[in-house]
């Protein structure tokens, strides 16, 4: 099977080949060990084929990935931007709690069970 084939394919007919080429592919190899295998060069173009198959895959799956990607990329440039904080705000954000501003919420909340 070629890959522009496999390409054209929607997931979940990949999915179903993919199961039908590896229970094909356990086929030969239990014929292989028996001695019945007649033609030995089948069992390199199902290991190929499965190969294609995954890559195709995961192509689509990539591809779905970008879309959303863009998709929400899209949505926030087309969001109004938000203003930048100031200088200030932005140290304030970036700060640690202090001590004393643990101690006050403490304070506060053991108040406020009793």
């Amino acid at each position: 099977m070629k890959i522009a084939e496999i390409r054209d394919m929607t997931a979940d007919q990949l999915q179903d080949a993919l199961v039908k080429l590896k229970k094909e592919q356990f086929n030969l190899r239990f014929q292989q060990a028996s001695g019945q295998l007649e033609n030995s060069a089948r069992m390199r173009q199902v290991r190929r084929t499965i190969a294609r198959m995954k890559t195709a895959q995961k192509e689509q799956i990539s591809e779905q990935a970008n879309k959303q990607a863009s998709q929400i990329v899209n949505e926030k440039a087309n969001e109004k931007p938000n203003e930048k904080p100031t200088k200030k705000a932005a140290k304030k954000a970036d700060k640690k709690p202090t001590k004393k501003a643990d101690k006050k919420v403490n304070k506060k909340a053991s108040k406020e069970k009793k």
